[in-house]
């Protein structure tokens, strides 16, 4: 029989895991309500009851801060998409309501918005956090038939980087915000089915997430 057990975590450790865990909770709270350019690491410290200077023990700067909360914004956001699509008969129709949903956050949440400029990372986070949910959406539906996926990693890597790509020429004002329908179509193409069913799949109704 084993009886090995993992040595328990010393007060030091589970202090700075406290403290992290405070500072992303205080940063998702402050960059919600006013966005990540509009925060401070005074305030976010301030609320997290943790001396100013001892912030930049864990994060070295504000946006290392916001790419945390944006993990933790996505991950979210994964789950309430979920909370919506387990009503989906359809298994395409989960993904391309997925993929729609992630647009409108990137180019209408301010949270999203103030990031993209860092695409290499913000496109990462987007990978890690949401791809076990849009991977095994992508899986299922090619599995049920309805999609032609041959590898579900990829498919939704390439996804990640047109997402934030086309969601940071809008906020930019390179390309009208009307141009999400058309971006979920050609998303929708890419996991092999035709224009039209694309188009279908990307007009059908779709219901309200709930609140964050």
């Amino acid at each position: 029989m084993n009886t090995t057990t993992k040595p328990a975590k010393g007060r030091v450790a589970l202090r700075q895991e406290r403290n992290r865990e405070a500072l992303v909770q205080a940063g998702y709270r402050v960059m919600s309500e006013k966005g990540v350019d509009a925060a401070t690491m005074q305030e976010i410290a301030e609320l997290a009851d943790v001396g100013a200077g001892t912030v930049y023990s864990y994060f070295r700067s504000k946006e290392e801060l916001a790419v945390s909360v944006m993990e933790r914004v996505m991950r979210n956001l994964a789950l309430r998409i979920e909370n919506v699509t387990d009503t989906f008969a359809d298994p395409a129709q989960v993904y391309a309501f997925g993929v729609r949903c992630v647009m409108e956050a990137a180019t209408g949440d301010l949270r999203w918005k103030q990031l993209l400029n860092r695409p290499e990372v913000i496109a990462d986070a987007m990978f890690r956090c949401m791809g076990p949910f849009a991977i095994r959406d992508l899986r299922n539906a090619t599995k049920a038939g309805r999609l032609r996926v041959a590898n579900a990693e990829l498919t939704w890597k390439m996804a990640t980087y047109a997402i934030i790509g086309v969601s940071l020429a809008v906020t930019q004002g390179a390309l009208p915000l009307s141009v999400i329908d058309e971006t979920v179509v050609q998303l929708m193409s890419m996991t092999g089915v035709g224009e039209a069913e694309a188009r279908e799949l990307a007009n059908r109704l779709r219901p309200a997430l709930p609140p964050e």
